[in-house]
């Protein structure tokens, strides 16, 4: 699963910095860009999203039928099944960049809240979708079992892209879900707040 993730802007990161300035750029004096959050990212936020060749702003999660709640997550086993997801894996793919995602762990009672990364940008498989509702695409990220060295922390993570795969998943090319369970980037973690 992942629930929410991190844009750091105040880092030395070339690729959030550049992200970011695109999107100010594009959206300026937008109130889409009045929207825009870095930092922790939560569901229903809107953030930086790459689709192709430009940055673009969407919100995090697909409205349920019920309304009640979002659609966060796409699990990677299952794209090719569920109606909502088999025409976007084809079609409709990006990529969300991040400085990291968090995660808990629960044991005895306790949770500890970990800041999982690469010490670089990571760019998370997504697939978006417009909804009448929005003012921008609306994002959700595909998710799989985590990496062993994860594992204690949650038994899945987001599909993190490695660049030999970045330029196909953006631009439609043919792609086994297969792949997205290849671990191409080593991921690390750290033990973030407390409890939050």
């Amino acid at each position: 699963m992942c629930g929410r993730y991190y844009v750091d802007t105040g880092a030395d990161d070339p690729e959030i910095r550049r992200i970011i300035d695109e999107v100010n750029e594009k959206y300026q004096n937008t109130p889409q860009l009045a929207e825009m959050k870095t930092g922790e990212i939560f569901p229903a936020d809107t953030a930086a999203v790459l689709t192709g060749v430009q940055p673009v702003l969407m919100k995090w999660g697909f409205s349920r039928f019920d309304l009640k709640d979002r659609i966060i997550n796409a699990r990677a086993e299952t794209l090719r099944e569920k109606p909502m997801f088999q025409k976007l894996f084809e079609r409709n793919r990006c990529l969300v960049p991040a400085s990291w995602y968090f995660e808990w762990e629960k044991a005895g009672g306790v949770k500890r809240k970990y800041a999982i990364g690469a010490g670089k940008t990571i760019y998370l498989a997504g697939l978006y979708r417009l909804e009448q509702t929005q003012g921008v695409p609306v994002y959700v990220i595909i998710t799989k079992p985590a990496a062993e060295n994860i594992a204690f922390i949650h038994d899945r993570m987001p599909a993190v892209i490695g660049e030999d795969l970045r330029e196909r998943w953006l631009g439609g090319g043919k792609i086994d879900p297969a792949e997205l369970f290849e671990n191409a980037v080593e991921m690390r973690f750290r033990l973030a707040d407390p409890v939050a």
